[in-house]
């Protein structure tokens, strides 16, 4: 039996009558009082994320507005910045693993605290399911209050804390924020039920900031972080999100769908996944833990509750089961009469190694306040495959899958979702967090920005149904969720349409 349950911070109401969430109050204090140089600080946990020291414009720490008070002296030396400092890993198969090492360290902290104030040895952090029923879209209220009942100042509380209207009120939209992506059978990959990358994203060395995100990276995680940032909100960018202490229950809840995923589903065994990057050469996976002890781990060691010694206190998946689109169900609507057996499920096809690019628009666009519209133009002897295999999709000639790619997507800020829609349906959502690091030249990703990356098959079915596929073209249309500025320029370097060959 595990050591330790998370359990929903919903229960109570989401008050501090939820004893887990005013132990958690009060241990955050503790970690905030220390020095930004003590690697067992709030300060120092928040950095190993990301963080920005210098400089006028948000996210850089000493502009950060109200509560907390946030800390840029005294820096650490040289060598423990490298050792330890901005390492999270995201656009990355490492996502999940990483965060998962990243909140056992900081649980392993918070419980020190906890137990020092004359709290329970057994507290561990709560998740907060904005996925559950009734009001837990909403954050929960002890995150909104300025004082814990003893009249002292709440840690929770943070200022720079603004939802997805930017009007203070901090809540889920659902849609487009969804759990989807628990529909998916393939870690990295494709296949009938699982969209590019993959649930957990494609394959990378160390990504700090990369340029494709999983699909539980893509929804819910990088959604709800803009949702509950808002603008120049600590949770919308990854170099002072970990400054909220609402990012680790939306953390735990992440890690949370990963180990219901892992009910039924597998992790990589790729000896590369497993080992981490440091088999690369590159950095290692390395948290503080209480007492100045250094804990290194590696994706193979995250894959197991049980041997991290603990649990949630539900692992069901957060809402009805989901009505999943299998390959028989669509090759009945496409008109095909043969059944598909479940072994096509599992086929697992890399990213890109069947894909074709199919079309183009004419090059770089820029979004503005207003969004913007293009023409993708389709290249007929490629494009040509795709009806071809529609019309004759059978569990012996699977169809293509089709996707909209926005590529080398650039700006200098996070805080914003784009709607996507082609021949006016909607494709989906992508959320901007991460943009400015990938947009940076020095980054890891060299400055070439995101790369969304959207299933539009259901789309293409129906027009193939309803006889409208013989085309040249397609509309794409990109609207932003909220208010671009006019001194921020968003650019998209390419719109294009690839079909993906299914192979038995």
């Amino acid at each position: 039996m595990a050591k330790f349950t998370r359990k929903n911070a919903w229960d109570q109401n989401g008050t501090f009558d939820n004893p887990d969430l005013l132990w958690y109050a009060k241990a955050v204090g503790v970690m905030q009082s220390r020095a930004l140089n003590d690697e067992n600080s709030w300060w120092f946990f928040a950095a190993m994320h990301g963080e920005q020291m210098g400089g006028s414009e948000f996210p850089n720490w000493n502009v950060l507005p109200g509560l907390p008070n946030v800390p840029t002296t005294p820096l650490p030396d040289t060598a423990t910045i490298n050792k330890y400092w901005n390492q999270c890993q995201h656009q990355s198969w490492y996502f999940a693993p990483w965060h998962r090492g990243y909140l056992i360290a900081l649980e392993e902290q918070i419980r020190e605290a906890v137990i020092s104030l004359g709290g329970p040895a057994d507290w561990a952090l709560p998740y907060w399911n904005y996925l559950g029923p009734d009001d837990q879209y909403k954050i929960p209220p002890a995150f909104t209050e300025k004082n814990l009942p003893d009249g002292t100042l709440n840690p929770l509380y943070v200022t720079a804390r603004y939802g997805p209207k930017n009007n203070g009120n901090i809540y889920i939209e659902i849609p487009p924020i969804s759990e989807a992506c628990q529909g998916n059978t393939i870690y990295t990959g494709s296949n009938s039920s699982t969209s590019l990358p993959g649930y957990g994203g494609p394959e990378t060395k160390f990504s700090h900031d990369g340029r494709v995100s999983g699909n539980l990276e893509s929804n819910p995680h990088n959604l709800v972080h803009v949702q509950v940032g808002g603008q120049d909100g600590l949770m919308s960018d990854p170099d002072s999100a970990g400054l909220d202490p609402i990012f680790y229950l939306h953390h735990c809840n992440i890690d949370r769908m990963w180990a219901s995923w892992n009910v039924k589903n597998h992790n990589p065994i790729n000896p590369m996944w497993l080992g981490g990057p440091a088999l690369y050469g590159e950095r290692e996976f390395i948290m503080p833990l209480p007492n100045n002890k250094a804990w290194v781990y590696t994706p193979g060691e995250m894959t197991s509750l049980a041997r991290l010694d603990y649990t949630y206190d539900d692992l069901a998946p957060t809402t009805a089961p989901l009505l999943e689109k299998t390959l028989s169900q669509r090759l009945t609507k496409l008109g095909a009469k043969s059944v598909v057996t479940e072994t096509l499920q599992e086929q697992n096809m890399n990213l890109g190694s069947n894909s074709e690019l199919v079309g183009a628009n004419a090059g770089q666009v820029q979004i503005d306040g207003s969004g913007i519209k293009t023409t993708v133009k389709l290249e007929s002897s490629s494009w040509k495959n795709v009806p071809n295999s529609l019309m004759k999709a059978s569990a012996s000639s699977l169809p293509d899958q089709v996707y909209l790619q926005l590529e080398n997507v650039k700006g200098t800020k996070d805080a914003n979702i784009l709607k996507v829609s082609v021949n006016h349906q909607l494709a989906g959502h992508v959320s901007l967090f991460g943009l400015r690091n990938a947009s940076h030249n020095d980054g890891h990703n060299a400055g070439n920005g995101l790369t969304f990356i959207l299933n539009i098959t259901e789309i293409i079915d129906n027009l193939y149904i309803n006889n409208k596929l013989d085309i040249d073209s397609l509309d794409v249309t990109i609207l932003p969720d909220n208010a671009i500025a006019a001194d921020e320029k968003i650019t998209v370097g390419r719109v294009s349409i690839y079909r993906e060959e299914q192979k038995l």
